[in-house]
This record gives structure tokens, sequence and C-alpha cells, in this order.
């Protein structure tokens, strides 16, 4: 059998990061740290001579930046798909998770309780977001089968691409960490989906932040 393989990345740091701002589909730039991450990132994937067919990322300029050291160091272009971006959060985009159960509780409340329909007023409902993630992903499987892929998303996007690689539910509580910058292994064996490794970041200088965009 064909093993597809992929090489996950999650963005680097951006202040609402920092501020765990939620952001959902709010372009928020990388930080200074996010920036040296995606240094730090890129440089890693040199080290270990990794040979990556074709390089994606979501449009999003945290994403797109995080992708930009990739591009400098190995001298490549990266293809822009904004069907990797990440969840649209709705009325709580641009809220802290202390603001969020203050200002919109009642959505808060479904919002952590993982109600997989619950569209959060203008926003994407958890089941949208697997349909769009996992359309996404087959969709570059399918077209790079046998090869190994690199792909720059987001903390929810990656979540979503663990489950969908681990068959896990999608209303269960998150099993895993996807910390900025963090390195994420998955293979497809032309029969199913298998995670190598994940959330690896021995590669970073500090700690990195997990995503809160669930």
């Amino acid at each position: 059998m064909t093993t597809t393989r992929f090489c996950l990345v999650r963005h680097g740091e951006t202040d609402w990061n920092a501020a765990r701002r939620l952001q959902g589909h709010t372009d928020i730039s990388l930080n200074a740290r996010g920036l040296a991450q995606a240094e730090q990132m890129a440089h890693a994937l040199k080290k270990i001579n990794l040979a990556f067919d074709v390089l994606y990322t979501s449009d999003l300029e945290r994403a797109a930046k995080t992708a930009k050291a990739i591009e400098q160091l190995f001298s490549t272009t990266a293809i822009t798909n904004a069907a990797l971006r990440e969840r649209h959060l709705g009325a709580l985009q641009g809220l802290t998770t202390d603001e969020a159960p203050q200002i919109e509780p009642e959505l808060w409340k479904s919002h952590i309780s993982r109600n997989i329909a619950e569209e959060l007023r203008g926003g994407e409902s958890i089941q949208q977001f697997a349909n769009r993630i996992n359309t996404a992903l087959e969709e570059i499987r399918v077209q790079h089968i046998g090869k190994t892929i690199l792909l720059v998303s987001h903390g929810g996007a990656l979540d979503m691409m663990y489950r969908i690689a681990s068959n896990q539910a999608l209303e269960a509580e998150k099993a895993v960490a996807v910390p900025n910058a963090s390195l994420n292994w998955i293979s497809h064996n032309g029969l199913d989906w298998k995670v190598d490794a994940w959330a690896q970041t021995g590669h970073l200088e500090d700690l990195a932040l997990d995503n809160l965009d669930l």
C-alpha cells in the first residue's frame, strides 16, 4: 500500500494567543515570539532533512507568515488554501476566555460543552468545521498520494485533523495539545489514517502555548 504522509504545523504565537483571546477567522499576525518560533520550526525541518513534496498554508496571516519561514529556508512556494482556516467562532471571536463567560454566557456554555450543532451566532458549528477540514484534507491527500505534505494551519484545525486520524468523536473532550509552531505527523496508507507523532516542540527555545480555538 502507498503511504501519504503529512507534517502538520501550527502557526507561531500571536498577541491574541498570549492574551487568551479567541481568534477564529480574525486575521491576527504573529508577534515577535511567533516569528522566532517560525524560524526555529523551519530550521528544525532543515535539520532532519525533511524531503517534502508540497507546502500548503491557510490564507490567514498568522499561518502564511509561519509558512514564509519555510518558503525562505527551502526556496519553495506555499499553496494557499482558505479551507485550512481556523473554525469561525462567530460572536465569540475577539473575546478572551475570561470575557466570554461574562459577555456571552449561554453561547460560551454551549461552546465548551462541545455542542456540535452550535454555530455561535454567525460562526461555524463543530460539525460544519469538521466537514470543511475533512474535505480539505482528503482533497490534498488524493492530489498527492504517496507524497510527503507539509501543511501550516491552526490549533483547532489541527485538533480536528487529529480527531480524523485517530477516529476521535467530535463530541469528545480535547485529547491532545496543539502548541504554537509544533510539528504533528499523520499518515494515510490508502485505507486508514494514523497518528504517527504529535505536539513535537523540542525545536523551540521557550514553552509554546496550547490552542484555545476549539
